[in-house]
């Protein structure tokens, strides 16, 4: 693991809690901490020779000084000897961010914001940061200091690989047990553009419980190498036949932490973000992580 833990602050209670839990990150990753602030200026002509915070005493630069301040010592509290380091970057935040992720193992931000953070409100842009990082995205939501396993969705594609890579090594870093959940059903849209109407696939094929072994190996694959690499990590496989968002929502009822990947196959056929996980980051009962599969 290299890079810093990257959190983007803007001085709202979300950014607070998403800075402990990037604190947290950090320690158990042994990795600094990179306190993030991002800021445009105010609608105004300003000299192209004046600093970026504006004058010393001007308020915009009070008002960062505040911000930063603030998020530094509350990470210094949660976490002692942590490597603790800032930047105040002008620029729109999801660009910053984006841009700070070419960089970090990893970004945290609150499932909401104000003033610099203002649109990560779950809209399009947390959406494109989710999609478009060159890191996994982790927005702190749900429940206070939750507890619990934490719990992947698997869907047996080569592009589910690295969400399941980063929960296998969250879990092992935390300490607990990874659920990995797949969830399936014998209905079908793909049939709707020839037939006009969703086709239950038992109806082609006439044998539901073998469709249920191929997906309980479909999930049994999909961890195997995993396990291997973490022998310590206990795995609590989960095949269940229903919705995908429904299910996996209820599930992180009981989760410390949910992780997804940014586009999905099979089992998670809307696994993209839009559908399945932005379902998570809206309506999940605890921190969800997004991992992109790649470019």
């Amino acid at each position: 693991m290299n890079g810093p833990v990257v959190v983007g602050v803007d001085g709202s209670p979300f950014a607070l809690a998403a800075v402990d839990v990037a604190a947290q990150e950090a320690q158990l990753r042994d990795a600094e901490l990179r306190v993030v602030h991002a800021f445009l200026w105010p609608a105004m002509h300003v000299p192209s020779d004046s600093s970026p915070l504006g004058p010393p005493t001007g308020a915009l630069h009070e008002s960062i000084e505040r911000i930063v301040t603030e998020a530094l010592e509350r990470a210094r509290s949660r976490a002692a000897g942590l490597h603790v380091s800032h930047a105040v970057i002008a620029g729109e935040t999801v660009a910053v961010l984006q841009a700070q992720s070419r960089t970090a193992q990893l970004i945290v931000v609150g499932h909401r914001g104000s003033g610099g953070l203002s649109e990560l409100l779950l809209g399009s842009a947390a959406v494109h940061l989710s999609a478009h990082s060159h890191c996994p995205v982790m927005i702190t939501r749900g429940r206070q200091d939750p507890v619990g396993p934490v719990l992947v969705a698997v869907d047996g594609s080569p592009r589910g690989q690295p969400a399941i890579a980063f929960a296998f090594l969250e879990a092992s870093l935390r300490g607990t047990d990874l659920v990995a959940l797949h969830a399936w059903s014998t209905w079908s849209d793909h049939g709707e553009h020839a037939l006009g109407r969703r086709v239950d696939i038992v109806d082609l094929v006439g044998d539901a419980e073998h469709l249920r072994q191929q997906e309980e190996r479909v999930l049994t694959e999909a961890l195997a190498h995993h396990r291997e690499q973490y022998p310590g990590v206990t795995v609590r496989p989960c095949l269940v036949r229903g919705r995908t968002r429904p299910t996996l929502i209820e599930a992180s009822a009981d989760a410390q932490l949910m992780v997804v990947g940014s586009r999905g196959h099979g089992g998670f056929t809307g696994l993209m973000l839009g559908s399945v996980s932005q379902a998570a980051l809206h309506h999940a009962h605890c921190p969800v992580t997004v991992v992109r599969s790649g470019p």
